[in-house]
């Protein structure tokens, strides 16, 4: 931990990951905190950070969370902070990565980022359908990568299928996966650690293809 970063993976690593987390657990989840170590082993830098309102829980203080447009300057600061050496991508779980799908594509064009990662993106809230969160993704210009699990419930893979996605986007399902991407062992076959190694496989060959 230095500063308000969270740093996994080799310093000198071509590439950096951007992460922030979900509306309702901290940067140092138990998810988020096996991804980052994924990815750190497959030679990436990963580096986590947390809103305010997440931050301000660690002293005690109980703040819900804010509108996620809301955090968009919170999220540019973070890229300004860190000041990355070499190519930067900008994700994040859930919430972490809806904000940063939000300011994505004024830091591409910046080239300040060269992709973004959404796990587990929030297509909608669970059990609202309806309420979608999918419009700016229609026009997104930034290479994109969401890793999703097919039975999230915050957008599961029959569900996406009819959405209106850019063309910059790439969907990784991950069988049976829920929001968190794991999946159930005995109906799948797959472990999370299964999962993570794929998701790891398919960050670095997308990323590999952005900065080649």
């Amino acid at each position: 931990m230095v500063g308000k970063f969270l740093f996994d993976g080799p310093e000198d690593a071509s590439v950096t990951i951007l992460l922030a987390h979900g509306a309702g657990a901290p940067m140092d989840s138990a998810s988020m905190s096996a991804t980052a170590r994924a990815l750190a082993e497959a030679g990436f830098r990963v580096v986590r950070f947390e809103f305010g309102y997440m931050a301000a829980r660690r002293t005690g203080e109980r703040k819900p969370p804010p509108r996620a447009e809301t955090l968009n300057p919170e999220y540019r600061a973070a890229v300004a902070e860190l000041r990355a050496k070499g190519p930067l991508i900008i994700g994040g779980k859930s919430m972490g990565g809806r904000v940063a799908s939000m300011v994505a594509d004024e830091l591409h064009a910046g080239g300040k980022v060269a992709g973004l990662i959404c796990l587990g993106y929030p297509f909608h809230p669970p059990a609202k359908p309806e309420q979608l969160r999918t419009r700016h993704l229609a026009g997104l210009q930034t290479p994109t990568l969401i890793c999703q699990g097919t039975r999230d419930e915050f957008g599961t893979r029959e569900e996406v299928r009819g959405y209106t996605l850019s063309d910059q986007i790439e969907v990784l399902w991950l069988e049976d996966g829920d929001h968190d991407l794991k999946p159930r062992k005995s109906i799948s076959g797959f472990s999370a650690a299964d999962h993570l190694k794929t998701l790891a496989d398919a960050v670095t060959r997308w990323a590999g293809d952005l900065v080649r």
